[in-house]
């Protein structure tokens, strides 16, 4: 195997070894509190977003 593609290995192995780790490690998302996509930038969702929800 010649350098770079010894590096690429290295890479997409350490790629997919920290997306296994994040998928493993966080919460999972409630897609009911995420403001509807439809609605990025249209200034519709700034009012239910996350940073507004009361804690």
């Amino acid at each position: 195997m010649t350098r770079p593609h010894r590096l690429q290995a290295v890479f997409w192995f350490g790629l997919a070894a920290f997306l296994a780790w994040d998928f493993a490690t966080s919460e999972p998302v409630d897609l009911r509190q995420e403001p509807p996509l439809i609605a990025a930038g249209s200034g519709q969702a700034a009012s239910g977003g996350h940073c507004a929800l009361a804690k």
